[in-house]
């Protein structure tokens, strides 16, 4: 049990320092592009947003795949399995039970699903805070249609 306490702790740490690089980095770019002037105050918003959450869907993609490789390496799915499948289904929490991890690794699927709605509920923080600072902005620069009241 140590050992598999061991190994998800380093795979969840990877992602952890992975979502933290990907989030520093698209929240400097959302603030770059959300600070500029623009003409098209929502489309403007809208493209700020959606790129965000694109980035943060790949790092969360990014994610799943070091965690089916961790299950490569460890054997902790059955040979035949689609370990980027189950990567899925535990990281997101969805939980089919169509794949079940061996026996003697049976933690990791728990521990890829706590390291999975972690890293979520930080990328919902982080597209609320790119908002509001985007809706700051455009009410500051007294953009159309955006007001102290959006905030």
């Amino acid at each position: 049990m140590t050992v598999q306490f061991l190994a998800g702790g380093l795979v969840s740490a990877i992602n952890i320092m992975i979502h933290a690089i990907v989030t520093v980095g698209a929240i400097s770019i959302a603030r770059a592009a959300g600070l500029r002037h623009t003409h098209r105050p929502r489309l403007h918003l809208m493209a700020v947003m959606v790129a965000t959450a694109a980035v943060l869907m790949l790092a969360h993609t990014l994610e799943i795949l070091v965690w089916a490789l961790a299950y490569l390496i460890l054997g902790a799915a059955p040979p035949e399995s689609d370990r980027l499948y189950f990567a899925f289904v535990n990281y997101t929490t969805l939980g089919y039970g169509d794949i079940t991890p061996v026996q003697a690794w049976r933690l990791t699927g728990p521990m890829t699903a706590m390291n999975g709605i972690l890293l979520f509920g930080w990328s919902t923080a982080v597209l609320f805070e790119v908002l509001r600072k985007t809706l700051e902005h455009l009410a500051a620069i007294g953009a159309g249609g955006f007001s102290s009241a959006d905030r």
